[in-house]
This record gives C-alpha cells, sequence and structure tokens, in this order.
C-alpha cells in the first residue's frame, strides 16, 4: 500500500523525467509491477479496509444497555454474556468497553477559607548541602496561611519530630496560630490513614496541637488537591529560590531564603487572589491568634546505655558524659540545636547538637573524675612501693608529710634512688634520717653517697638529735663583770 506522495513520485518519473518503468522502480525502490500499476492510474485511490464481523457485534447493544444501567466492569459484563451465549474472549470485550465508557476525569470544588481559619503544612527537599564533614539532603518545611497565601520557609538538613515541631513553633512566632493547620499523611503527623477511616493521628503531634490550641485535619488518601496552595508552595520554592542557586554552607542559606521571603515571595501579585501575601495578611492577622507563651518541649527521647568510653552515640555521632556514668542506662532528648542527657531525670550532660558525621564531642570536664581516679591510683602505687623499702617508711613519710609541702615528691626521689643503690642501703638509710629526725630525699641522698664512697659513717658524729640537746649541761653565765661596772 503506497501513499498519496510516493504516487506523485511515480508519475513525475514515468510523465516528466520519461523513465520507463523498470528505471523508475529503481530510482523509487518499488516492484516494477507496483510501478506499472499505479503509472497507468490517473488519480490516487488509497485502499480502504475491510471491514470484517466479529463474535461481540451481535452483544454490543447488550453491553451499551448494560453499561447505561450501571457502570459494570469488563468482567462482570463478560459473565453475564457467557450466559447469553458469547464465545468470544475477555480482550476484545474490554477494547469496545474502553470505547464506549467515557472516561471518568476528577472534578474538584473550589476550596474558599476564611481569614485565620487554615494554614497547610508540608515538607520540601532539594539536593544536597555541606553540613560538618559531609553532605546531607537538603529539607525545608513549607507553611502557608490558607486566606492571605502568606509563606513561612525554614530549612533543615533533617524531618524529624523535634524538626517539625521546631518548625512549627518558629512560623507560629511569625505568622501566628490558625484554627487548623491541614497536613498530608506525614508520618510526623498521620500514622495510619486508610479511605473511608479515620486518620489515626501522632500523638505528640496531638499533644502539641493541644498545647497551642489548633484542630488537625489530614487530606484524604490520593487527594493532594487539598492542600493545593502547600504544594504550589513548595514549588515555587524550588523553581523561584532553589534552582539555580549554589549551595555551598547550610549556615548560608536561612538568610538568604528570609531575604528572598521578604523581597519576593511574599510581595508578589498572587496568581489566584490577585493581591499580594503581605496586603492581604494585614487583614488576616487580626484573626490568628498568639501561639502558647509556655514553650513546648520539642526533645526527641531516647533511652541508651553509655559506652565503656562514656559516651552515647545519636545519629553517627558520640556525645560524652561524666566518666561516672559509663555503662548506665541514660535518657536522651534530642533538640534541634542541643542534645540533654540525663540519669534518673537528674541532666549530666549537655551539648551543641551536630550535624556532621561520626564526630566526637567530648566536653573536657567529663574526664577529670577518671583523670584524678587514675592519678589517685599512681600515687597509691608509689606509696606501695615506698612503704616496702623500709619497716621505718611509714613513720618517715609521716615526717615528711608534716615538715615537707612537697613530700610526695620527695617520695618519687627516694623511690628513684632504691632503682640505683641497694635495697639494704636505702632502708638503712632511711632509718637513720628517721633517728636524725632529717626528713628529705636530700638527706637520703648525701647518706647513700656518703657509704658509696666509703667516706666515715654519717650519723651521731655527724647530727645531733634534738632531744640531746635539751640534755647537755651548760655553766652560767658570771654577771660580776656587769656588776662592776655598773659600780664604777
Amino acid at each position: 500500500m503506497i501513499d498519496y506522495e510516493t504516487f506523485c513520485k511515480i508519475h513525475d518519473c514515468c510523465e516528466r523525467q520519461r523513465l520507463t518503468v523498470a528505471q523508475a522502480a529503481r530510482a523509487l525502490h518499488l516492484h516494477p509491477r507496483t510501478v506499472a500499476k499505479w503509472s497507468a492510474r490517473s488519480h490516487f485511490e488509497p485502499r480502504r479496509p475491510v471491514s470484517r464481523g466479529s463474535v461481540l457485534d451481535p452483544f454490543k447493544p447488550r453491553v451499551t444497555r448494560l453499561l447505561d444501567t450501571y457502570p459494570y466492569s469488563a468482567q462482570q459484563i463478560f459473565q453475564r454474556l457467557r450466559e447469553e451465549g458469547y464465545r468470544g474472549g475477555i480482550t476484545i470485550l474490554r477494547d469496545y468497553v474502553r470505547r464506549i465508557r467515557p472516561p471518568k476525569r476528577p472534578v474538584y470544588l473550589k476550596l474558599h477559607f476564611s481569614a485565620g481559619e487554615c494554614a497547610q503544612v508540608d515538607w520540601g527537599s532539594f539536593g544536597s548541602v555541606v553540613v560538618g564533614n559531609t553532605r546531607r539532603r537538603l529539607s525545608f518545611f513549607v507553611m502557608v496561611l490558607a486566606y492571605s497565601r502568606r509563606l513561612f520557609v525554614e530549612f533543615t538538613v533533617s524531618q524529624t519530630m523535634e524538626h517539625f515541631l521546631a518548625c512549627h513553633e518558629h512560623a507560629f512566632a511569625e505568622l501566628g496560630v490558625p484554627c487548623k493547620l491541614m497536613v498530608d499523611n506525614l508520618k510526623s503527623a498521620v500514622l495510619q490513614r486508610l479511605a473511608g477511616v479515620a486518620p489515626v493521628f501522632n500523638p505528640r503531634y496531638m499533644d502539641f496541637a493541644r498545647h497551642h490550641g489548633f484542630e488537625i485535619v489530614a487530606c484524604n488518601v490520593g487527594r493532594g488537591n487539598e492542600k493545593g496552595r502547600v504544594e504550589s508552595g513548595v514549588g515555587y520554592v524550588k523553581k523561584n529560590f532553589l534552582r539555580g542557586l549554589e549551595l555551598t554552607e547550610f549556615s548560608s542559606i536561612q538568610a538568604a531564603a528570609q531575604v528572598w521571603l521578604d523581597t519576593v515571595a511574599n510581595v508578589r501579585v498572587h496568581g489566584e487572589t490577585q493581591r499580594r501575601p503581605i496586603d492581604l495578611f494585614a487583614e488576616e492577622r487580626l484573626h490568628l491568634r498568639r501561639p502558647n507563651p509556655h514553650p513546648y518541649d520539642l526533645g526527641r527521647t531516647s533511652t541508651t546505655i553509655a559506652s565503656s568510653q562514656f559516651r552515647i552515640a545519636l545519629d553517627t555521632n558520640h556525645y560524652s558524659v561524666p566518666c561516672a556514668y559509663a555503662h548506665r542506662r541514660l535518657t536522651v532528648k534530642a533538640y534541634p540545636d542541643r542534645v540533654c542527657i540525663y540519669f534518673d531525670d537528674q541532666l549530666i550532660a549537655r551539648h551543641p547538637r551536630r550535624y556532621g558525621r561520626h564526630e566526637d564531642i567530648e566536653d573536657p570536664d567529663h574526664a577529670k573524675g577518671l583523670i584524678a581516679q587514675r592519678s589517685r591510683a599512681r600515687e597509691q602505687r608509689l606509696m606501695m612501693q615506698f612503704l616496702a623499702l623500709s619497716p621505718d617508711a611509714a613513720a618517715y613519710f609521716e615526717g615528711l608529710d608534716q615538715r615537707r609541702f612537697n613530700a610526695r615528691q620527695h617520695v618519687r626521689k627516694i623511690l628513684a634512688l632504691a632503682e640505683i643503690y641497694p635495697a639494704d642501703a636505702v632502708a638503712r638509710a632511711i632509718s637513720d634520717g628517721l633517728a636524725f629526725e632529717a626528713f628529705s630525699a636530700e638527706y637520703i641522698t648525701n647518706i647513700l653517697e656518703a657509704r658509696a664512697r666509703a667516706l666515715p659513717e654519717p650519723g651521731p658524729l655527724q647530727l645531733t638529735r634534738r632531744h640531746d640537746l635539751l640534755d647537755i649541761d651548760i655553766a652560767p653565765p658570771d654577771l660580776n663583770a656587769y656588776e662592776r661596772d655598773d659600780h664604777g
């Protein structure tokens, strides 16, 4: 079967170019008989398809009547036609039902909201951004007031419950609290949503709603049009603010977003209302309530056991606790900006929250107890070694401790001498030092060095015991010279 363009080419070759049938066939890549057949015709007549009958033809009126009566499925109609003698397949029946059944296109009512009645919230995400030593998915929270279309946007690197609630509070502080909030089936807000069944709301979100006094409204399953304002808002943020934006550090994005909200998003003429959101918000603000002045506890609570290195793990990062709480079960409350750690309702540690990966966040004070404990253990080992040097070592240390400000420093020096001199020589030197009440490492050193050089034995010949000084008899002084001077 050839088309009209090929028919014209055949007549051009045969009539204008004066080619033979064989030459025209070679030029057009056609069979010679095809060229001969169509060159003999004076006008083009396309072949009409031959209409063939179908086993369904006798039953088509019946199918139409069934569809007019009730929107039966093709399978239901097939079962009825089989009972009435139809012997064809279901595929041809499905094709026919699809052709004659009018397509169902969704039709939506336009939703209208009064000032302060409703706001819509949702999450959006856009690529990733550098945070600390890693990259994280960039998320943003959007709240749109349904009446004025005033837009609130906050960027985060997480969509967990504490971030979800914190974004709400920041939006309420800027906009106010509407009577109700419309949410999609987010796990932070709706735990379960089935068609025809009341939604099961997240208990934490319900408690937050009671705290601030708003009603939660969940969209029906597959009915994203019910929160079309916020979906349009999410798309608007992506297309007008984020598209083409060079995402560098996360810390700079929120400031740029606030400038965009103040100079573009909330001062443009909205396509639906033909008013600027900021102008309509001036009217709506009077109908929005102030948020609860008492702060809501946003922390996400979990329990964990501190490691042997007195650390708890949160989102791949590790935070220190005082060393005394190693191997203890602790309660962790994660806020967007901080991490608080409790033991039996007592706050034992607090850290700024970090969003890098595999970071170690330590408070230097948390290791002080362990360092002091190890220092005490070292001092105890030193004392045990010193006491083993001589039976008089305990009494000698007591004298050192009473007379020397740095008694333990003298102990360390004497232990160092014990590694150089024989044990009996050190023990004898300590006994002599105790006998003559000479409490210092320098005296012990002098004794050991003197005896090592075979010098005269130090002891009574060099030092006098203090109590012996009390037994010395001293002649009374002669005062006659003073009397003679007075009389003279």
